[in-house]
């Protein structure tokens, strides 16, 4: 039975029948829509995640402009976009089932708008009040909340044994966009990119002059070309269809709450630490240029998770998840032994090399903490709804899988504000982050044997 879509109006990109597990259909139509579905999907999630991390630099420059604004009034404008992006998230999360892939994808996109133009005009106008600041930080956590949906779209369009590398592919370069931006926005404040319509520069207190309207406005094209594309080139799938209510099961499910622990060891601490690291450089090795190696870290952690999702398709992801943790441990370890303490400066490059490790692992954990959900979910649904047919059980199991994928992306993105704030607490009381990082580093070995005891070890109750 071939792929039913409409031919004109809106219903045309309507998936009526779609069956990415049947190998005949996937070979035939699945594949090539799904692979267009993803393409689309990627840029318009980079977008999404340089939005959303795109205060951390604007806060910076602030008070060069001649905004007058405490260090605890920064803070709050740095943190704010991880608290409303994580709590976005949790609504986004059931978004997909509801009013489709391709038109939420499109209109989430579309609300980025709003952070990147009210950035781009509140910091040409010196009387700008604290409060607009605020709501922009806030709205820059219309990014964050878009991964959520972004990741339950993708899941429906894939099959068991490709799945999780489609989802690295889409989270991976997604991920990217916080080191893209961490690596655009210096170079576009420096120079009126676009001429008398981006407005006049802004006098520097130090000398010279910046266009800081440029990291909201450069954006802005991108954007819109983004939200088109997944209009008009992206599908909804008819069976992916469903009520918050019949997503809610998902709180009922014991293995949702577990593996929001497993992927905010991950993905959280990726997020965190990409928020975290350019301070924490500064604090630790106050000589070092740090904008020169600042988004080293989230470049590392977006393509390791997009480089190796076929990893935990091949061996497991429970597996894989259960090694890395292991490794995380250690690179927190080796951190902590080239942080300078009591006299001695410390090793900068051991520092850093240590945390590229790190961020490398986090790529690879989110990878697989992913793949692990899908693969729980189709043991999970047949054990507890034995009443179902064959067709009925996929049916419910992809349901659940996509919204458990998008909530623990939500539960687990609060690391962008938590993990930063774990180190200004650490140093604040002890002079250093090291009581952090090995809170950290317990944090981890808790996940090491939650991951062996559940997933990994022989005879786990459920095996992945």
């Amino acid at each position: 039975m071939a792929t039913t879509i409409a031919t004109s109006g809106q219903s045309g990109h309507v998936l009526t029948d779609w069956r990415p597990e049947d190998p005949e259909f996937w070979k035939t139509r699945g594949h090539a829509i799904a692979t267009r579905n993803l393409w689309i999907s990627i840029p318009a999630l980079l977008l999404a995640f340089s939005v959303w991390m795109v205060w951390s630099v604007v806060v910076a420059k602030l008070p060069a402009i001649g905004f007058d604004y405490s260090t605890g009034q920064l803070f709050w404008l740095a943190a704010l976009p991880g608290l409303s992006g994580a709590t976005l998230r949790i609504f986004y999360s059931f978004m997909i089932p509801i009013f489709g892939g391709r038109k939420w994808t499109a209109f989430s996109t579309a609300t980025l708008l709003l952070p990147a133009l009210g950035i781009g005009f509140a910091v040409q106008n010196p009387e700008t009040p604290y409060v607009v600041f605020l709501l922009l930080a806030l709205l820059c956590g219309f990014g964050g909340g878009n991964f959520a949906s972004s990741m339950a779209n993708i899941a429906y369009f894939y099959p068991k044994k490709t799945k999780g590398n489609a989802l690295a592919l889409n989270a991976g370069l997604g991920n990217a966009g916080v080191s893209v931006m961490q690596f655009v926005v210096p170079i576009v404040i420096t120079t009126g990119v676009f001429g008398s319509l981006g407005g006049a520069p802004q006098q520097l207190s130090a000398g010279g002059e910046l266009f800081l309207q440029n990291a909201g406005f450069v954006w802005v094209p991108f954007i819109v070309l983004s939200a088109i594309a997944a209009w008009f080139g992206m599908n909804d799938i008819a069976s992916a269809s469903a009520s918050f209510k019949q997503q809610s099961v998902i709180f009922s499910r014991f293995h949702n709450w577990v593996m929001c622990v497993l992927y905010t060891g991950t993905f959280g601490s990726f997020i965190g630490y990409s928020a975290g690291f350019p301070l924490l450089m500064k604090t630790q090795f106050p000589e070092v240029d740090v904008l020169q190696f600042a988004f080293l870290g989230p470049l590392v952690g977006a393509l390791s998770r997009a480089g190796t999702g076929w990893i935990s398709d091949k061996f497991g992801g429970g597996r894989v998840t259960f090694w890395t943790f292991v490794g995380m441990i250690v690179a927190v370890w080796g951190v902590l032994q080239f942080l300078p303490s009591a006299g001695d400066a410390g090793s900068f490059w051991g520092f850093f090399a240590c945390f590229m490790a790190l961020f490398f692992l986090t790529g690879v954990g989110n990878a697989s903490t992913f793949q692990m959900i899908p693969s729980i979910m189709r043991q999970e649904v047949p054990r507890l709804n034995p009443h179902l047919d064959a067709a009925a059980t996929l049916k419910q199991s992809e349901l659940e899988s996509s919204a458990i994928i998008a909530f623990t992306s939500a539960i687990a993105a609060y690391g962008a504000f938590f993990i930063p704030k774990f180190y200004g607490t650490s140093i604040s009381l002890t002079g250093a982050p090291n009581a952090a990082l090995w809170g950290f580093m317990i944090f981890y070995a808790i996940c090491v044997v939650v991951t062996w005891f559940f997933y990994s070890r022989k005879g786990a109750s459920v095996p992945c």
